[in-house]
C-alpha cells in the first residue's frame, strides 16, 4: 500500500494564441492543473492536466463564463486531495481513482446547481491526481508504464510503435494558407471541426450549410497532396461535431455531400455527431463513428459499441489514464479500434498520451498509429512550456514531418511523464512560469 503524506495543488493560466472554437463558442485560455502527491517515504509522484469547460461541459461554460468553470473545476481537484488526506493509503491508481471519483462528482454537482454535471467535468478535474499517483506508483513499483499496467488490461496494449502520426487540429477559423502550409508540412490526418454556430443563433440549417461548405474547402486545398502514411495514398479526415449535430439525417445529408465531392472515401472517423443523451442505432451510417465525450466509463462504451459505434477515443489527458485503460481493454475484447485524442494538453501532458497510443493498433485505413496533438497550435506560451519538459529537448516531444518518432529511449523513460520535473516542483516552492 502506498500511503500519502502530502497532496498539493497549483494552477497556471496560460492564454492561447487566438480564441478556440468549437461547440458552438471559444476558449480564450486554459488553466494548467499541477498535483504534487508525496508518500510517507518521501517519494513523489507528479500529475500534469489542462482544464477544459467548454469540453466538460458546455451549458456551464455558456452559463457561468470561462473562468467561473475554470474555479470550479479548480476547486473539485482541491476536493478530490482532500478525500485523498482524509483517506491516505491506496493500492494502485485504479482503486484510488475509483475511491474519489463519486464524491468529487457529487461536490461538482452540489456546487455547480447542476444536478446533471457531465461525468466529464469530475473526469477532467481528475487527470491531474490520477497523473500524480501513476508518477508515485511508479517509483513505489520502479518499473516503467508497460510493466506497471495490470496484466489483464495489456492484450489492449499489444503494439509498441516507433512512430506515431501527429493529428493537427483544424478549427473553425483556420485560414486555408494554413490548412495548406500544414499539409505541406507532412501532416497527413485533419481533425476537422465541424458543427459550427455561424450566426450564434444556434439554427441547424446553417451549422449544415457552414459544415458543407468548410468541407468542400478543406477536401479542394488537401487534394493536391499524397501520403506514404494511409492505405489509399490520399490525405484523411477525422471530423469531430462535439455533439452538435440533431440527428442522424442531418448527419447524413453532410456525407452525402462529402460522398458528392469526393470526400466521403477520405473520413476515417466521424467524432460525437449527436448530444451524449441521443441513443440512435448508427450502424447504417457510411462512415466509422467515434465516441469520445459520451464514454465516461466502460458501461458507456459498451452501449455506444451496441449502437454501432466504430471507433474510441481514449483521452488520458481529459479523463485519466485509469479510465482509458478500462475502456482500451473493453475495446479490444470487443474488436473495436481505438486511438488517442488530445485536449490541447501542454507537452508534459502530452508525452503521458503518447505512452498509451504508442502501444494501439493503427486505424483501419492507416499504415501507422496516431495520435491527436494541437497545443503547439494553440498555446501562446508553447516554447517556454516545452521548457518545463523533465526531458526537455527529446527527440520525441515536437513531430518531424507530421510524424513523432519514438526511440527505446521513449519506452526506458516512459517519454519523461512520470517525472517530476524541477519546474513543476518549483510551484509547490512559491515559484511561478517564466
Amino acid at each position: 500500500m502506498i500511503r500519502i503524506a502530502q497532496a498539493q495543488h497549483a494552477v497556471v493560466n496560460e492564454p492561447l494564441l487566438s480564441p478556440f472554437g468549437f461547440k458552438g463558442a471559444y476558449l480564450s485560455e486554459l488553466w494548467q492543473s499541477v498535483t504534487l502527491l508525496r508518500d510517507d517515504s518521501g517519494r513523489s509522484g507528479l500529475g500534469a492536466g489542462v482544464q477544459s469547460v467548454l469540453w466538460s461541459d458546455a451549458r456551464l461554460f455558456v452559463r457561468d463564463g470561462e473562468a467561473s468553470g475554470n474555479k470550479l473545476m479548480a476547486d473539485m481537484t482541491g476536493h478530490a486531495l482532500g478525500l485523498i488526506e482524509a483517506e491516505p493509503e491506496f493500492a494502485s491508481p485504479f482503486e484510488l481513482l475509483e475511491r474519489v471519483y463519486p464524491g468529487v462528482l457529487a461536490f461538482g454537482r452540489k456546487s455547480s446547481g447542476l444536478s446533471d454535471l457531465r461525468s466529464t467535468f469530475a473526469l477532467n478535474a481528475l487527470v491531474t491526481v490520477d497523473h500524480a499517483s501513476w508518477g508515485l506508483y511508479a517509483r513505489s513499483k520502479g518499473q516503467r508504464f508497460g510493466e506497471l499496467v495490470p496484466e489483464e488490461y495489456r492484450s489492449a496494449l499489444a503494439e509498441r510503435q516507433s512512430k506515431l502520426g501527429s493529428i493537427p487540429l483544424i478549427p473553425y477559423g483556420m485560414s486555408e494558407t494554413d490548412i495548406g502550409q500544414m499539409l505541406a508540412d507532412g501532416y497527413f490526418l485533419l481533425k476537422i471541426k465541424v458543427g459550427a454556430d455561424p450566426d450564434q443563433d444556434g439554427s441547424q440549417d446553417k451549422m449544415l450549410e457552414w459544415d458543407c461548405r468548410r468541407l468542400e474547402q478543406i477536401h479542394a486545398i488537401a487534394s493536391r497532396y499524397e501520403t506514404e502514411h494511409t492505405v489509399s495514398g490520399k490525405i484523411a479526415y477525422y471530423l469531430d461535431a462535439n455533439g452538435r449535430y440533431d440527428g442522424k439525417d442531418r448527419l447524413l445529408r453532410l456525407l452525402d455531400h462529402a460522398d458528392r465531392i469526393g470526400a466521403l472515401e477520405r473520413i476515417v472517423l466521424f467524432e460525437e455527431p449527436f448530444p451524449e443523451e441521443t441513443k440512435i442505432d448508427v450502424t447504417d451510417v457510411p462512415v466509422r463513428l467515434a465516441a469520445d465525450e459520451s464514454v465516461h466509463d466502460t458501461k458507456d462504451a459498451l452501449e455506444r459499441i451496441d449502437l454501432g459505434y466504430g471507433a474510441m477515443a481514449l483521452k488520458p489527458v481529459a479523463k485519466t489514464m485509469s479510465m482509458s485503460l478500462k475502456v482500451a481493454k473493453l475495446a479490444a475484447d470487443k474488436g473495436i479500434p481505438c486511438f488517442c485524442a488530445d485536449l490541447t494538453a501542454n507537452p508534459l501532458l502530452a508525452d503521458w498520451n503518447k505512452n498509451l497510443a504508442a502501444r494501439l493498433a493503427p486505424l483501419p485505413g492507416l499504415k501507422v498509429g496516431v495520435i491527436e496533438t494541437n497545443g503547439h497550435q494553440n498555446y501562446r506560451n508553447w516554447e517556454r512550456m516545452k521548457s518545463w519538459h523533465p526531458l526537455a529537448g527529446a527527440e520525441w516531444i515536437e513531430a518531424q514531418r507530421g510524424i513523432y518518432r519514438l526511440s527505446e529511449t521513449f519506452y526506458e523513460t516512459n517519454g519523461g511523464a512520470l517525472e517530476a520535473g524541477s519546474r513543476y516542483e518549483s510551484l509547490f516552492k512559491g515559484g511561478q512560469p517564466e
